[in-house]
């Protein structure tokens, strides 16, 4: 009987690396760079684009790895809409001189574009635990250190003989998509970039943040906005407790449930900060719990101005601020923002927005195929298959399906060791003393 083989991809004349370079349309890509000076008619911004796009699909860790796969690759690289195969002085000099806020201009209208494409791709579906607030934004503040070498220390200084950049990330929990960000050095505190961070939230949004952001200043302004907040205590606070909205509880370490052990309503006491809130009766709600945390029941204290919500939703929505530290985790095991093909401010801004547009592409890849492998997976198949002529979004559709697929023949019987017989068939021990 003939074999039966599984089905493969379609195939197809565009390699993959066309095909996502293809999902950025001209004039979305041509609106971004209209504000970028052009320092070289043959080395274009979309040259340059497409070179630092493949260099973070591939995790190329050079200059020289991107300019000779191009050159190995120049036919290919040219039907990548007239993109020319940089040359390496030329590929420096545009990432150190040209001005990185293109890229990050083209995120943000590559975000909005593909949310107009799907608008499935970007709708809020808040997490079960939290289905209660429905299409209510939930926003979730926290930032990133990216290590850099020393010879960035010039401007991205942090710490002694440390130089290292900052990525301060408004995460969106209901379509784990980016709402704001800002790249710079690591120097700035993140409660100074907290309120350029924030500017986009509005009246009834929720904030979830670390105890970085527990500013009483920065909260008075959010609460003042009609913003709600659920932000972690800082260990040197002194707060006046001034009403118990439960009785304390004590822990029971049998469980491993979030549990509540104090609700009380608080007010800060100490000179420094006991006229920074005023927002209301200048009085905020401290809710004392164990929560489980990567298999560990730690206790943690939450400041938050909403006094309508049980004590068990302000826990779940600390919670899931996780959700942004694993962005950060996979923007950094996807992308290539460990080694940099520049060291200037510049160049290094230029390969983070780089990498926040190609984890977003891939993103969606994984939208449109229904992935249901891990996003490292996803980021591993198409690194691999980049000069492939396969459908990439077929190709992901049918990865890891393979166990459906029947040859057609007879049942094979089970497998045994050679020169024994099915346990069943053979006897031992007593039995076959009796026989």
């Amino acid at each position: 009987m003939q074999k039966q083989t599984p089905p493969e991809a379609t195939k197809t004349v565009y390699p993959i690396l066309r095909q996502i370079v293809n999902l950025i349309p001209p004039n979305v890509f041509h609106a971004a760079a209209s504000a970028t000076k052009d320092l070289s008619r043959a080395f274009t911004p979309w040259s340059h684009a497409v070179a630092l796009i493949y260099q973070q699909l591939t995790k190329t860790e050079s200059l020289n790895g991107v300019c000779d796969a191009a050159r190995l690759h120049a036919s290919q690289w040219q039907e990548l809409r007239g993109a020319v195969p940089p040359r390496r002085n030329t590929f420096s000099n545009a990432n150190q001189h040209r001005d990185p806020t293109m890229m990050e201009t083209l995120y943000w209208k590559m975000l909005d574009h593909l949310g107009g494409l799907s608008p499935e791709f970007v709708s809020i579906r808040n997490p079960s635990v939290l289905a209660r607030f429905k299409k209510r934004h939930i926003h979730l503040l926290d930032s990133s250190t990216i290590q850099l070498v020393l010879n960035s220390i010039d401007w991205a200084r942090h710490r002694a003989r440390k130089a290292a950049a900052k990525l301060h990330m408004n995460y969106m929990l209901g379509n784990l998509l980016p709402s704001f960000a800002i790249v710079e050095d690591a120097g700035h505190h993140d409660s100074k970039r907290a309120e350029a961070v924030t500017a986009n939230l509005g009246d009834g949004d929720i904030l979830v943040a670390d105890r970085a952001y527990t500013d009483f200043g920065f909260l008075n302004a959010l609460a003042l906005r009609n913003v709600f907040f659920v932000v972690r205590e800082k260990t040197n606070l002194v707060m006046e407790a001034l009403e118990a909205l439960q009785d304390p509880v004590e822990f029971n370490a049998d469980s491993k449930a979030t549990q509540i052990l104090g609700d009380e309503i608080v007010r800060p006491s100490r000179k420094g900060t006991a006229g920074k809130y005023t927002a209301g009766d200048g009085t905020l709600r401290r809710v004392t719990a164990m929560i489980e945390v990567r298999g560990q029941m730690r206790r943690m204290v939450f400041f938050t101005n909403n006094r309508d919500w049980s004590a068990r939703t302000v826990a779940e929505l600390y919670r899931a601020r996780w959700a942004v530290e694993l962005f950060f985790k996979e923007l950094k095991q996807t992308c290539q923002l460990r080694d940099f093909v520049g060291y200037n401010e510049n160049a290094v801004k230029w390969q983070i927005w780089t990498g926040l547009l190609v984890h977003l592409l891939l993103r969606y890849l994984k939208f449109l195929s229904k992935w249901k492998l891990s996003f490292s997976r996803l980021a591993g198949v198409v690194r691999a298959g980049v000069w492939v002529r396969r459908s990439i979004v077929r190709l992901l559709e049918m990865y890891g399906t393979a166990g459906g697929w029947k040859s057609g023949g007879a049942k094979p019987k089970p497998l045994y060791l050679q020169g024994f017989l099915p346990f069943s068939l053979s006897p031992m021990g007593q039995h076959l003393a009796k026989s």
